[in-house]
């Protein structure tokens, strides 16, 4: 019997020393009592130089509160996908993406164990993947930049929702991503829209060119003609020729957000170019054709935009081929937790922090605000916050002050509160008041409410959660 513990011990061992990944166990003092050599590999260190030796002894440059082992040994919760980035004792930036588990025995924690996998690694597969599925689908060419060297930063597995209504928008993202047709994004600020369009590009055949993204309200609208479309030599004083936008994206796609402050007769230009593909300098007489795939992106419903005369409808009409309507975040707030926890572990990594909790004070307010912002302010409430904290927990004392001020959490503006907040208290105080002058029958207390029995059942269990 003895002999099976050991040979199953050694066997254990042996498949732990195999993996491709770094494991570091620790038990319930701290002490490491395993360590494989790929983890010992990312630290800079031997096998043996760890194993019996406290985690602090041998890692200086961790504490209690930013090793995320021994966070784990005192909380007993799990820690999944946590970027980290340290120097290991060769001076080497090491950055992994830890998953770190407790051991428990007989629901004590003996100890706890981590698995880091390198994240460098994992990118340069990202980029080999890539490239073999482009020769496959023959687009390999000796030129073709590596993705995120073609002026992008995101794909669609980037894009988190668990809301069903943006969902159907990436999947309808992906078929547009099909075809070479104009793509209109309607979105409110800070929804994401330059996030979805880059998707699109990196998901279609034209992700080995170039994708060049211009807001038209960032620049004077009398360069814009010329930014677009390139000038010609002696057009103006001083004028030279130079390329524009649609040269450089030739084969690739051109974003154009903000479309709506584009001047009404460069509206009518791009339209021109859409038609016919092909674009005129400013000051030639001759024309160059194009195969640049034109993506827009507005922050005010298009048809409104007509109606105040800064979109033209002919060219909205030739754009209009795929529209894509991104919903505000109050619109979607089963994201708003999956979001809070993405943004707390981007801010963790950067800022060298082991934020693990949210207090539900600070849930409960994420989820009552409007966020007019969008995705961009929840972000930017987030940075905010881990800027401030010091321990492992996110609470209203780090939360940016207008969030407080704009929700009654910390009392309510005028006496008024939300209104989600009224329609709930007035409808528990009624299901109780029903249910008291029922002595608790539910199906006189549903006849009473003039609702279904099953209905009434779903509210008080929701009551008493």
């Amino acid at each position: 019997m003895l002999m099976d513990i050991t040979n199953t011990r050694e066997m254990l061992q042996a498949i732990l020393s195999s993996i491709d990944e770094g494991i570091h166990v620790i038990n319930s003092e701290g002490i490491t009592v395993f360590y494989n050599d790929i983890a010992a590999s990312h630290d800079g260190v031997l096998v043996e130089d760890i194993l019996g030796q406290h985690l602090l002894e041998v890692f200086p440059s961790f504490s209690k509160e930013t090793s995320t082992l021994l966070k784990v040994l005192e909380t007993g919760e799990p820690i999944y996908n946590q970027h980290q980035r340290y120097p290991n004792v060769k001076g080497q930036l090491i950055v992994t993406v830890n998953t770190t588990l407790p051991i428990k025995v007989d629901g004590k924690i003996v100890g706890a164990v981590e698995i880091a996998k390198d994240f460098s690694k994992i990118q340069q597969l990202s980029w080999k993947l890539l490239d073999l599925e482009a020769r496959v689908k023959g687009n390999d060419t000796n030129e073709k930049p590596r993705e995120y060297e073609n002026g992008t930063n995101f794909r669609m597995t980037d894009i988190l929702t668990q809301d069903e209504q943006f969902q159907k928008v990436k999947k309808m993202a992906l078929i547009a991503a099909e075809s070479s047709s104009p793509v209109l994004v309607y979105g409110e600020t800070g929804t994401g829209k330059e996030l979805l369009v880059q998707s699109i590009h990196n998901a279609s055949d034209r992700r080995s060119r170039s994708f060049i993204a211009q807001n038209c309200a960032a620049i004077p609208s009398s360069l814009l003609e010329s930014i677009l479309f390139g000038t010609a030599k002696g057009s103006y004083t001083g004028a030279v020729d130079r390329p524009g936008l649609f040269e450089l994206a030739d084969g690739g796609t051109l974003f154009l957000d903000e479309l709506n402050s584009m001047p009404l007769e460069t509206q009518a230009k791009l339209l021109r170019v859409l038609q016919n593909g092909k674009i005129r300098r400013v000051g030639s007489t001759s024309e160059k054709s194009v195969n640049v795939r034109v993506i827009v992106a507005m922050n005010e419903d298009p048809k409104s935009c007509i109606e105040k005369e800064t979109l033209r409808k002919d060219l909205y009409y030739r754009l209009n081929v795929i529209y894509l309507k991104i919903p505000p975040l109050r619109d979607r707030r089963k994201d708003i937790p999956l979001l809070t926890d993405h943004f707390i572990q981007r801010y963790n990594f950067k800022f060298g922090k082991l934020v693990t909790r949210v207090s539900d004070e600070v849930k409960h307010l994420f989820q009552e605000y409007e966020w007019p912002g969008n995705v961009r302010e929840l972000e930017h409430a987030i940075e905010s916050a881990l800027n401030l904290i010091t321990d492992d927990t996110l609470t209203l004392d780090h939360i940016p002050v207008h969030l407080l001020e704009a929700s009654d959490i910390t009392g309510e503006i005028g006496g008024i509160p939300s209104l989600r907040e009224a329609i709930s208290e007035t409808e528990e105080m009624w299901v109780n008041k029903a249910m008291a002058a029922t002595n608790g029958n539910i199906q006189q207390a549903a006849k009473l409410l003039k609702i279904p029995r099953q209905t009434l059942q779903y509210k008080l269990s929701k009551l008493n959660e």
